[in-house]
Parts: C-alpha cells; sequence; structure tokens
C-alpha cells in the first residue's frame, strides 16, 4: 500500500515554489499523502473536491484547505492562508502538507485475544469476533495530530491497524454488557443486530478524538470454540426436534447404527432406517417399532379372540361384529346393546362397559367379563 509518492508533485522542481497536488494515479485506496517535501513560500497547493490539504509543523497541525481550490502562499493579507503564513514567516519557513481523501473506505477487523465470556452452562468460553465495517476522516486536524503526531502512523496501514483495534475493543464492549444483563453464549447469535447497534451507539464518541467516523458496520461474526460451537448446535438440533438429551442420544445411536454395515445395518435398512435421511429416522423408530409389533385387531366381545380390520364375523366363534369398515364394537355386559370398543359406560342403559373380575365359588378362580361360567372349571358365577 503505497502512501508516499516516490516521484515529485506536478508542476516544478522540489527545490523552488512549485504547484503541489496530490496525482489521481497515487490515491488509490490511500487515506492519506504526504507531500515529499516541506513547503515554502511561494509554493501552490491545489486541492480538489474530494480532498483536504493540512499543514503540519512541530507535532501539530498549523491549518488545512477543505474547499476546492488553488492556494498560493504569497500574501500575507490572504486571510484564508493567514495563519499558515504567519507561521512561516518565522525562523523555520517551511511545514509539512498531508492530503487526505474525503471519501469512505472499508475495512476489515478481527479480533487477536479472545474475550472470555462467562456462561452459566458452559463456564468461561474465549470468543472471537471479525467484521466488516466503513469510515471516514470527519475531523481533518484531529486526524492528523493523533495518527502523525501521536501514534507516528506513515501510512495507511498504520492508521487501519489501529482502527481494527478500536472496532474489537467496541464490540468486546457491546458483549460485555449484554453478559452482564444475563445473555447466554447461546443467544449471541440471535443478538449480532443488538451487538452492531450498540457499537454504533458507541462509535460517535469513542471516534471522534481521532478525527474519524464509523459510517456502517455488518457481517459481525461472533466465533466460538469448537467444543462450545458442537454443543449449542446440538441444543438448537434438539429444539428443533421438539427432544430431550436422552432422546437424542438414542436417534444418534440408531443413526450411526443404519450407517454401520457391520452393526445390522440390513436388517435396519429394510425397516426403513437405511433410507433415512437424518436424525429425525432414528427419533422416530420407537414409535414406528411399536406400532409394527402391536397386536392388529380388536378383541371379539364373545371369545376375546383377535378379529382383524373390515371382518363381519369373529374367525374364533362366528360372533357378527358389524359390517365391514364399520367402527368395531362390543355388546354392553348389562343389556346387551352393541357399543363402540373403548367406552366405559354404556350409551343405551349407562352401565359400566368393564365389570370387575369375579371369584368362582368352587375352585377360587378369578373371572373377568360378562361370562356365566368359571373359565377354569365350569361352575356357575353367581
Amino acid at each position: 500500500m503505497v502512501t508516499n509518492q516516490p516521484i515529485p508533485p506536478k508542476g516544478g522542481s522540489l527545490f523552488g515554489a512549485t504547484t503541489i497536488n496530490w496525482e489521481d494515479a497515487y490515491k488509490g485506496s490511500n487515506v492519506m499523502w504526504r507531500v515529499p517535501r516541506n513547503i515554502r513560500m511561494g509554493d501552490n497547493i491545489v486541492v480538489r473536491e474530494d480532498e483536504t490539504a493540512v499543514f503540519f509543523r512541530d507535532g501539530k497541525v498549523l491549518t488545512y484547505f477543505d474547499q476546492p481550490n488553488r492556494y498560493a502562499l504569497t500574501s500575507l493579507n490572504a486571510g484564508v492562508v493567514g495563519k499558515l503564513i504567519q507561521s512561516l514567516s518565522g525562523v523555520r519557513q517551511e511545514a509539512e502538507v498531508y492530503y487526505l481523501q474525503r471519501r469512505t473506505f472499508d475495512g476489515k477487523f478481527g479480533s487477536s485475544e479472545p474475550y472470555t465470556f462467562r456462561d452459566p452452562d458452559f463456564g468461561l468460553v474465549n470468543l472471537r469476533v471479525f467484521g466488516d465495517y466503513r469510515w471516514k476522516v470527519a475531523g481533518p486536524d484531529l486526524f492528523i495530530n493523533q495518527f502523525v503526531g501521536t501514534f507516528g502512523a506513515a501510512s495507511t496501514q498504520d492508521v487501519e491497524a489501529r482502527l481494527k483495534d478500536q472496532m474489537v475493543l467496541l464490540v468486546y464492549n457491546a458483549i460485555g454488557k449484554l453478559n452482564a444483563s444475563g445473555t447466554r453464549v447461546t443467544d449471541l447469535a440471535s443478538s449480532l443486530s443488538t451487538i452492531e447497534q450498540a457499537v454504533l451507539g458507541l462509535a460517535g464518541s469513542h471516534f471522534s478524538p481521532f478525527g474519524v467516523e464509523l459510517v456502517q458496520l455488518q457481517g459481525l461474526s461472533v466465533n466460538l470454540p469448537e467444543d462450545v460451537q458442537k454443543a449449542v448446535n446440538t441444543r438448537s438440533t434438539m429444539s428443533v426436534l421438539g427432544v430431550n438429551y436422552m432422546q437424542y442420544q438414542a436417534g444418534q445411536a440408531m443413526t450411526t447404527a443404519a450407517a454401520n454395515p457391520s452393526g445390522g445395518a440390513g436388517a435396519l435398512t429394510s425397516a426403513g432406517v437405511g433410507l433415512g435421511t437424518g436424525l429425525g429416522v432414528g427419533y422416530g423408530m420407537a414409535g414406528t417399532m411399536q406400532g409394527a409389533m402391536a397386536p392388529s385387531g380388536t378383541p371379539c366381545p364373545k371369545c376375546s379372540a383377535l378379529i382383524p380390520p373390515n371382518v363381519r364375523f369373529c374367525p374364533s366363534c362366528g360372533n357378527p361384529v358389524g359390517a365391514p369398515g364399520a367402527a368395531p364394537t362390543t355388546p354392553c355386559p348389562k343389556c346387551g346393546q352393541p357399543a363402540p370398543v373403548g367406552t366405559k359406560f354404556c350409551p343405551n342403559c349407562g352401565g359400566p362397559m368393564v365389570l370387575p373380575p369375579r371369584t368362582c365359588p368352587k375352585c377360587g378362580s378369578s373371572s373377568a367379563g360378562a361370562g356365566k361360567f368359571c373359565a377354569n372349571c365350569g361352575a356357575p358365577l353367581a
């Protein structure tokens, strides 16, 4: 990044009065350019619309020109250069000239040292931040006094290095306030816009002493350690799936088994697991397998044998159970009227559909249902 032109300014020799301007070919992404020699009485300074010429001597700014014009340093009566001419009329009749671009510059920042975030779940977490920002020179005199006079910056790279450090400091400040308010490390990803607004709110008072204005902050990211990021991703997945930690681990294990050829993947594939594309297959396996292994059909109200769906008569005792496709029913033990299976009370007489077990007076066996004879010895039940 070039900041000092290696050739004389346009207009004449460096050893006599000359016209000084900043050639467009040398501007590029440079925020400032120092004229290779000190200016003297008789020199002409050309300032364009996108430039500011700053006169610097003895560690401080004398004055600056920010209006487009050609300024001749020859008249003691010229008000715009009077302060400068008075300074040049002393023992050292010369001063340095720095040109500044007035346009907006793009910069990037990233933390070299981590920020220690105290989280109730993960303990002390080291964070690093990265992002893009846009800035411009707002106060030419403050800018040169700080970066040239105080920091000794000789190039645009020196300026940007200090601005990057200040950006990281502001972002850490905003994160620290969120941490103090109870924000968890898992909430930082959803709080990036809040952090950006906080940084922009602090930037005015923070950068004004440097003569810099922060125009925009974008692309902010907060990087977590790998193990913490993995835990955060796991929690996000659990939240989306609506499962707890044990269910998540079970789903992980089943998915891993399905992908392992030596671990019975063929059997799992035949059940549909091998065709799954994610953890959802594993989490749904328990309910799927339970439904596959559950008995199919409803018990016959007379002999208790399982009756397949859409069957008119019980295949065991021939008892009629209704038309195909009709909802299965069972007779009321009190009035005998059919009632839907699962009904607790008869819709016809109001009697209980499930009678308490009765004890056989002969053998003492317990018999459930409305049967008239003991299922063990055949003796009549009271």
